[in-house]
């Protein structure tokens, strides 16, 4: 009892009193839901404009698209966290996580994170049987496959956590069209490859943590060098993309070749320099940026 006494008053000290929303928040990685929910939300958006669909007319398929798509992203995060609280100590940007710090017990972060994802599959099944089949997907790769799996066993961990977070898109298209044409499926590609150099570039800057926690990351395990071809590989990889998408217009195409290029050539000025991780970093900023930007523009230049 008095060790138990301790180790919670060393945590109040190096942890300080944050809200309960806070904590919730932590918990879901609501960062990673906003994201998704973009890229979602993206997909159910040009579903309706390329099957005439109505979008106002069809409040119902799009509360339960992304009502669902947000509760199974959200209990998934949970239950990541849960998987992953003997490492998050460890590393400096988890170890405030609240099942860390304790100011959400194990069992009450299963209960969150199982019942998200239970009502999140029936929203999605309430829209047809092909986003409810997406969204188990989703849940089985990125709990399971990733993070009981893969993510400390493999150096493609990265890659293999890409296929949960490229589905976001597909489920919202799904909701509206469970046909899931071509342009529906570069969606999902275009997630699919956007993530290793995304998330290669953040192992960078955390590598030393990464290896800390014995994640074999590849920076971890390959080093800086191989690390930084291989997110030069995927962002080319990116190039041809928007040239499958020209139902979205020639100016979309443009704009999303532009920032294609613009990542490209970020790359290869810095690829040389000798601070590896302050070129990480700004390959991480530009990934983030670049997500949104080309995401939204999809809705944008759909509509004009």
């Amino acid at each position: 009892m008095g060790d138990s006494r301790t180790l919670a008053s060393v945590e109040r000290t190096v942890h300080p009193a944050s809200t309960k929303w806070k904590d919730f928040t932590a918990l879901i990685k609501i960062g990673i839901v906003n994201s998704n929910l973009i890229t979602s939300f993206t997909g159910l958006w040009l579903a309706f404009v390329f099957t005439d669909g109505h979008f106002l007319q069809s409040l119902d398929t799009v509360f339960y698209a992304l009502a669902g798509s947000s509760l199974i992203m959200a209990g998934s995060c949970a239950l990541n966290n849960y998987i992953d609280r003997d490492i998050d100590h460890i590393m400096e940007r988890t170890k405030k996580r609240p099942t860390v710090t304790g100011k959400i017990t194990g069992s009450k972060t299963l209960i969150i994170g199982f019942s998200f994802i239970v009502v999140g599959l029936i929203f999605l099944f309430l829209t047809n049987i092909i986003a409810g089949i997406l969204g188990v997907i989703g849940v089985f790769s990125y709990v399971v496959v990733y993070s009981m799996w893969a993510k400390r066993n493999y150096v493609t961990n990265t890659v293999i956590g890409s296929l949960p977070g490229a589905i976001p898109p597909l489920i919202g298209w799904a909701a509206v069209d469970p046909s899931l044409p071509t342009m529906a499926w570069m969606l999902f590609l275009l997630m699919f490859i956007w993530q290793p150099p995304h998330f290669y570039a953040l192992a960078m800057r955390r590598v030393e943590e990464y290896r800390a926690a014995s994640i074999p990351m590849l920076p971890v395990v390959k080093g800086f060098s191989v690390t930084k071809k291989h997110i030069m590989f995927w962002v080319a990889l990116l190039l041809p993309i928007p040239f499958f998408m020209m139902s979205l217009g020639i100016p979309f195409v443009i704009f999303a070749t532009a920032l294609n290029i613009g990542w490209f050539i970020m790359g290869m000025m810095g690829y040389k320099k000798k601070d590896d991780v302050k070129w990480a970093n700004g390959m991480f900023i530009y990934s983030l940026n670049y997500l949104t930007i080309l995401f939204t523009a999809m809705v944008i230049f759909s509509v004009i």
